[in-house]
């Protein structure tokens, strides 16, 4: 069997017998062996005495030759001859054990404290000063060795080991303890309700700071001075030095400033504090308009970059507790330009964030701030050449053009932006008229009229669509330049012959100036194209001109002509309502319009069309007609009937089910379906006859 395969379980089904934990703890204390207890060892004479002893000190000697480098063996046997009051013994066996291994700090340890314990302070001291001699590295010996020469009262003897130990550069902690241990000498040396001189540990800490030269002792020393030493201008002068002498990786941790703005504040100065804090979030970027280039984020720690954040946190706490309105206006724009820094940075394509970053900027920000947030956004191009990603990124633009224009009032500046816009938009994919229309438009405001007509000339030639033409028509026509009109009208046209509106325009200009022919030209012209979008607008509008201008033949006559083209129940309408005017035949010849329309709709088969027809023309014969001819229309008018019918569906042929649906049933209609309706008719008359007849019966018996 190989051995991957002797961990593995074969057989993962639960056990047919499952234990649980209080069975287990239950066993556990059951099978617990008991403890063995030493048998206790009565002495009775001196000879039984020498006896034991010489038996435990070969039980101990048979220990250590079994195992010589076990340490604990010799700190037992030295126990032991130290219980037993044989202090020299008790050496023999530390130095013994020394001589085995030197190098064991915890066997120096145990020797020193066994001198200690038992008063011997000159053989402990010396003990100590050969230890540290031999393991100068060793932090907690010189611990030991200080406390001891401390807790003797011999201060000078104690700061001489300091001074020692300091000569070997060991780290923080033994700087402090010498620093404290000089406190303490200082308060045991003053009288009481005197301040005590820190002059010696404050010497201390500087030579600690210049030993070390980094963040973590500068903001030790300051803290000690403002809480220890109670210096509060060596503290201040500290942490200015933190900032200025300090290495720039070092001076510029979060932690520095966070201490030294929380200093001030203890101290109440909220303006060197508010200073403080507004430094570093301008020197650290905190929240700041601009983004880290890529390979300055990445060499942050994320411990720094939390403090960072605590950093920002508590200035915001600092200013909502001390600040002015402004300055708690400030905070929150600085916190706000962070979020949309880092919405943008994470999705530069969210043009909608930039958007919200452009207003933020240009409400409560500078210009340049606002520029640089401009440039930043639209130098981030969409990722591909289709118009539907291009129409949030253009207005970009835009905002930015008018943003020069209004707020800065730099015309020249916003007349580049539009320029440059233009070239970065590929025309020969798409274009955006738009964005054409108001570079021109930004030139006419500059009265340039020139560029703003040579750049819409360029715009008909690269983007050709309607709004280009129709604001290059509006600028011109308010400018009073009618032959100009008239040749953009052309090349209008012959862009898109189809488009009514356009010939509607061109028509309407040209009677406006009192060209009343080249007015009627054109919509002969118009009406006489293959193909358009809307000829009903065309034809209302020609009808509507002749009617203006009094020309009644000639409006009945394109009646006619569109009568040709379509029978539409409208046409018909207004054809006979025209006739009904004052420029038309009177009543009798609207009349005849009305019943031919009826005729010819009847014909068709078309009811619905007849009923709006009818109802035209009631309303025609109670407005101008008499009663005779209200009647008549009214003989005419149908019945409505519901009825049902099968839903098929038109792609299967399958049957969807009845529905219900209104039909009209007209009085001039012949065929079976009148001769039906008659059958109904009567069958509706004997129904209610026959409820008549009973409810007469029911009264004749109740009387």
């Amino acid at each position: 069997m190989s051995r991957s395969n002797q961990g593995q379980v074969k057989n993962r089904a639960p056990a047919p017998i499952q234990i649980s934990a209080e069975q287990i703890i239950r066993e556990a204390a059951d099978r617990q062996e008991a403890h063995v207890l030493d048998p206790v060892t009565k002495i009775h004479d001196a000879e039984e005495y020498q006896s034991y002893l010489t038996s435990r000190r070969k039980h101990f000697e048979d220990n250590i030759r079994y195992r010589r480098e076990h340490i604990g063996n010799w700190v037992k046997y030295s126990r032991f001859e130290e219980d037993n009051k044989e202090y020299e013994r008790a050496r023999s066996v530390f130095e013994r054990a020394l001589e085995v291994d030197h190098r064991s700090a915890e066997l120096w340890l145990r020797y020193g404290e066994f001198e200690m314990r038992n008063e011997f302070v000159n053989r402990a001291r010396n003990l100590l000063d050969r230890a540290v001699q031999i393991l100068p590295r060793v932090d907690f010996l010189w611990y030991k060795y200080a406390y001891m020469e401390e807790m003797v009262g011999d201060a000078e003897k104690c700061r001489e080991v300091f001074e020692r130990w300091m000569s070997w550069c060991p780290d923080e902690g033994a700087w402090l303890s010498y620093a404290r241990f000089e406190v303490r000498c200082a308060k045991a040396s003053t009288d009481k309700g005197q301040p005590p001189n820190m002059s010696s540990a404050t010497e201390v800490m500087k030579r600690y700071v210049n030993e070390y030269p980094c963040a973590k002792s500068f903001l030790k020393l300051g803290k000690w001075a403002e809480h220890e030493a109670r210096d509060i201008a060596l503290a201040r002068q500290v942490y200015e030095s933190a900032l200025m002498e300090l290495e720039p990786e070092e001076a510029r941790q979060a932690r520095v400033f966070k201490q030294f703005s929380a200093f001030e504040e203890r101290q109440g100065e909220y303006e060197r504090a508010r200073v403080i804090y507004q430094h570093a979030i301008k020197l650290l970027n905190l929240g700041e308009r601009h983004i880290h280039s890529k390979d300055e984020v990445e060499e942050l720690t994320d411990n720094e970059r939390y403090r960072r954040d605590e950093l920002y946190k508590s200035y915001v706490a600092f200013e909502k507790k001390h600040g002015q309105k402004d300055g708690i206006e400030n905070v929150i724009l600085t916190k706000q330009r962070a979020e949309y820094n880092k919405l943008v940075e994470e999705d530069p394509l969210d043009y909608d964030s930039w958007f919200e970053f452009a207003k933020l900027e240009e409400d409560h920000g500078e210009s340049a701030a606002v520029r640089d947030v401009y440039e930043r956004a639209v130098a981030n191009l969409p990722p591909s050449q289709e118009k539907q990603y291009w129409k949030r990124y253009i207005y970009l633009w835009i905002f930015y053009a008018v943003f020069e224009e209004l707020e800065m009032r730099d015309l020249d500046r916003a007349s580049k932006i539009y320029d440059t816009c233009l070239n970065i938009i590929p025309h020969k994919k798409f274009s955006f008229a738009k964005v054409w229309v108001y570079a021109a438009k930004l030139h006419v405001r500059s009265k340039n009229l020139d560029s703003a007509r040579k750049l819409l000339g360029r715009a008909i030639g690269m983007c050709g669509k309607e709004k280009v033409f129709i604001e290059y028509i509006a600028l011109e026509l308010t400018l009073g330049e009618v032959d100009r009109c008239r040749a953009l009208y052309n090349k209008y046209l012959q862009a898109m012959p189809h488009n009514c509106k356009a010939w509607s325009r061109y028509a309407d200009l040209e009677r406006s100036v009192g060209e009343t022919e080249r007015c009627r030209a054109l919509y002969e012209l118009a009406v006489s194209q293959p193909s358009l979008d809307m000829p009903e607008l065309l034809w209302k509008g020609y009808i509507d001109f002749e009617i203006e201008e009094g020309e009644g033949d000639k409006a009945r006559a394109l009646y006619e002509r569109l009568l040709e083209r379509t029978g539409h129940v409208k046409v018909w309408i207004s054809f006979a309502q025209f006739e009904g005017t004052e420029i038309g035949k009177g009543i009798k010849e609207t009349r005849t319009i009305f019943q031919r329309s009826y005729d010819r709709l009847k014909e068709e088969g078309l009811k619905e069309e007849r009923v709006l027809l009818l109802d035209a023309w009631r309303v025609f014969e109670k407005t101008k007609g008499d009663s005779s001819g209200v009647s008549n229309v009214e003989a005419k008018m149908p019945k409505r009937i519901k009825k049902k019918r099968m839903q098929i569906d038109e792609d299967t042929g399958t049957e969807l089910g009845w529905e219900e649906y209104f039909d009209y049933h007209f009085p001039d209609d012949e065929g079976a379906a009148s001769n039906n309706l008659k059958i109904l008719e009567m069958a509706a008359k004997w129904k209610q006859a026959q409820i008549a007849e009973s409810d007469s019966d029911s009264d004749s018996d109740s009387d």
